[in-house]
Order: C-alpha cells, then sequence, then structure tokens
C-alpha cells in the first residue's frame, strides 16, 4: 500500500460516499473504487459496507482509519520538516474557514500578500463547521483557522483573537424594541427570538449570556444561514442578537429591509473571531514555519473598549460579509 492509498481511504472514510470522495480528490469515482479494491486486497479485508446512498466502515475499516490518519499526519510532518529545512522555497499552508473573516480581515489582501512573498508554497483553504473545523486541525489537515472563539482555547490549541465585535439586538422596525433605548437583556424576556442552531458559536455565546443573567428566551424559529434569519426578523416574526459589523452588512444586503440595530447597555457580549492553530514549542507559534509567516501578517486585535454604537438605525448600506457558524 501506499500513501495516496491511505488518503483516499480516509476520504471515503470521511465523506460516507464514493462521489463526493472522488470530487474531493479530484480523480475520477472509477479511479478511487480500484483504489480501493486494490487496498482491500492487500489488507485481505473488507474495509467499507457499501450501499446505493451512502458506505460505511466495517469493523476492521475503523480499527485501520485510526492507524491511517496516524500515518498520514507523520508522513504531513516528515514533509513539513524537510519544507522548514529549506527556509520556505517549497511547502504548504493550509488554512481553515468556519466562516469568512469580513470585514475584521482582509484575507485575499493577506493571501496575496503571503504568495508575492513566498511564491513556492501551496496555498489551500477550505470551510467547514466549527467541530469538523476542529478535528481538521487536530489532525493536521489544516495548519490555521478562522474559528469564531467563545470561552477558552480548547486544550493543545493556542489562539489568537482577531476581531472583538459587540452584540446588538436586530429587530424589525417597527417591532416594540426597535425604538427602546438603554436596552438591557432583561428586557427581552418574554421576545420571540429568531436564532442559528444549538452548536454554532453565536449561539452558544447569545445562551451563556442569557443565563448568566438568569434571563429565560423563546426561540421559535432555528435557521442554518443568515439571509432567511434576517428575512424573518425583518417580517416581525422575531428578534436576533448579532456582531454590530455583521448586522449592518448583512442587513445593508437584504434588499434595504425595514430592519432596526439597537445597542444593549450596561452588557456587554462580546463576540470574537480567532485565527487558532494546535499549539506548539515554537516561540513564534505553530510548527509549520509557513504558518507562523502567514500568521506574522495578521494583526491581532487590540479593541480592549466596547465599540460604540447608536441607539438605534436603520440599515441601507450594502456590503458584503459571510455567516457566523
Amino acid at each position: 500500500m501506499d500513501l495516496r492509498q491511505l488518503e483516499h481511504f480516509v476520504a471515503v472514510a470521511e465523506d460516507q460516499h464514493f462521489t463526493r470522495a472522488a470530487q474531493r480528490l479530484n480523480i475520477v469515482q472509477s479511479g478511487l473504487s480500484a483504489s480501493i479494491r486494490a487496498l482491500e486486497a492487500q489488507l485481505g479485508t473488507v474495509l467499507f459496507r457499501r450501499s446505493t446512498r451512502r458506505v460505511d466502515l466495517t469493523t476492521a475499516g475503523a480499527v485501520f482509519l485510526t492507524h491511517a490518519k496516524r500515518v498520514l499526519a507523520t508522513a504531513r510532518e516528515a514533509r513539513q520538516a524537510l519544507a522548514d529545512v529549506e527556509g520556505l522555497v517549497r511547502g504548504s499552508l493550509s488554512i481553515g474557514l468556519v466562516q469568512s473573516p469580513a470585514p475584521f480581515i482582509d484575507l485575499p489582501d493577506l493571501l496575496a500578500r503571503f504568495h508575492a512573498a513566498h511564491p513556492s508554497i501551496e496555498i489551500h483553504l477550505c470551510q467547514a463547521g466549527s467541530e469538523h473545523m476542529t478535528a481538521k486541525l487536530r489532525d493536521g489537515r489544516v495548519d490555521l483557522a478562522f474559528v469564531p472563539f467563545f470561552g477558552e482555547p480548547l486544550e493543545g490549541m493556542a489562539a489568537r483573537i482577531v476581531a472583538c465585535e459587540a452584540m446588538v439586538l436586530v429587530a424589525a422596525e417597527g417591532h416594540p424594541l426597535a425604538r427602546r433605548r438603554n436596552l438591557r437583556i432583561s428586557d427581552l424576556a418574554g421576545a420571540t427570538f429568531v436564532d442559528f442552531q444549538a452548536d454554532w458559536s453565536t449561539r452558544r455565546l447569545v445562551d451563556a449570556a442569557f443565563a448568566e443573567a438568569g434571563v429565560a428566551r423563546r426561540i421559535a424559529f432555528e435557521v442554518n444561514d443568515l439571509a432567511t434569519l434576517l428575512e424573518l426578523v425583518a417580517r416581525g416574526l422575531g428578534i436576533a442578537l448579532m456582531p454590530q459589523a455583521i448586522a449592518e452588512a448583512r442587513a445593508g444586503e437584504a434588499g434595504k429591509l425595514p430592519i432596526a440595530i439597537a445597542a444593549l447597555s450596561g452588557e456587554s457580549i462580546c463576540w470574537e473571531l480567532a485565527l487558532m492553530h494546535v499549539a506548539s514549542e515554537h516561540k513564534d507559534g505553530p510548527s509549520n514555519a509557513a504558518a507562523r509567516a502567514f500568521l506574522a501578517l495578521v494583526p491581532e486585535s487590540h479593541d480592549d473598549e466596547e465599540l460604540p454604537v447608536e441607539d438605534v438605525h436603520t440599515v441601507t448600506e450594502r456590503e458584503t460579509v459571510a455567516d457566523m457558524a
């Protein structure tokens, strides 16, 4: 067996589907199937149970997956060690995104500057949810990841805070709370909320703030995208809390819907965006030299004060920003 076969096996195991795995690996499905069959023949065992809709690991496959990931991680470390010796003449940099870091970080500009300084370094981007991205970091499939930050860094992880944004209330312009001043969390008791799924970092942040304040809230609508959330809010079906800059930008994109944004008075709910990596013994950050070079380009948040927010205003500007996960 070779490393390519192990990569094929891990991809199929993660996607539970030959077609999706082949698309991710950028190879034809027949070639991927042949590679897996050859691997099974070499091992003398069946690794997957196949059906018309999905594939599942057999017991032997589940055991082999752990070892395959370990071998691939060791191979990546060996390749990276050689790249470090070359002084960034060769190597790769993998960056993960739970969401776009705009408007807080100009990622295309950072990537362009990095490429100009290190043109021989291969750059890869991928996007996934918070839990999957953390797994990718631990497995070494990504070197750095922009992740909404909640609480303390996970064990074995290091985080650089690159943005800290005040959470604001978003409501339909005619909503009773839209014109209230000096709003506190307690004033939102009994209101109907539109929010993200419970495992989203932004949702967890708001849940924790309400729990700390001892205020219960009713979430009638749970969604997976910001556009739907704002549509529901604009039609008076509920209110929401979200980072100020993101609320302004996305509300402006929503066809100039009658949406108002109001500050919370007295409570500071800070939404943070972090650039995370696996902790290492290297004093400058990640063990990957390319990741360290990229990290040096990323400005760190020094925003220790709460940003001023107008008590309420209607959003009309059009900007671009991605969803929160």
